[in-house]
């Protein structure tokens, strides 16, 4: 394991930080470990520290920042970030590396996997698993996701995967517990980002991508 690591913890639960500080205290020698709870305080660090590591939780108060990697990178292009968030792989993982991050960890993953993933990000400069080395190799994953369902942010692409399902407004606002004029917003501002106009062929882009 490197030695001499500055890592930033940037999550909005202190129990996760502190467990995560624990965790890399205990397995990555000589590691200063620094913590925030939001991503000004995250912003702050970057301007006064070298940091070699950091474990960012794009979601911080129910709130998804994609373009917060690229405000890190701003200031410290050598920065390597590693996603530590509670949505699946196989839906988002992509998506957050296509923008920045250089690996991706569900939060349910165990203690051993987080840290082998912060050991292989430190020497390698990268934590892929095979699924998303796989759809960064193809053809789709590299170009006709990051052109259009890249542009989806969490909620319309939940929404959208929701939709396809066969799911109506009514049965995904009782779902998601949000009103059913939110739903139509967001199911219409999903069809202006993807240049479609009904759920066929939001289905249909959703299976070209492999999604």
């Amino acid at each position: 394991m490197n030695s001499g690591k500055n890592i930033l913890l940037v999550d909005d639960h202190m129990v996760v930080r502190k467990g995560i500080e624990l965790i890399l205290g205990s397995n990555v020698s000589n590691a200063t470990i620094y913590n925030a709870e939001n991503y000004e305080d995250a912003l702050e660090i970057a301007k006064a520290v070298k940091i070699d590591l950091i474990l960012l939780d794009i979601n911080i108060n129910g709130v998804e920042n994609i373009k917060i990697m690229k405000q890190i990178k701003d200031i410290q292009p050598a920065i390597k970030i590693l996603i530590f968030s509670s949505h699946e792989e196989s839906q988002y993982g992509l998506r957050y590396i296509q923008n920045g991050a250089d690996g991706f960890l569900n939060k349910d993953c165990s203690e051993d996997k987080i840290i082998s993933a912060v050991q292989e990000i430190l020497e390698k400069g990268s934590f892929y698993s095979d699924e998303i080395r796989n759809k960064l190799k193809s053809k789709v994953g590299k170009k006709q996701l990051v052109n259009s369902i890249e542009s989806l942010s969490n909620r319309e692409f939940e929404i959208a995967q929701l939709l396809i399902t066969g799911l109506g407004n009514l049965e995904i606002s009782n779902k998601l517990d949000i009103q059913m004029s939110t739903v139509s917003t967001y199911k219409n501002r999903i069809f202006e980002k993807l240049s479609i106009n009904n759920v066929v062929s939001l289905s249909d882009l959703f299976k070209e991508n492999n999604l």
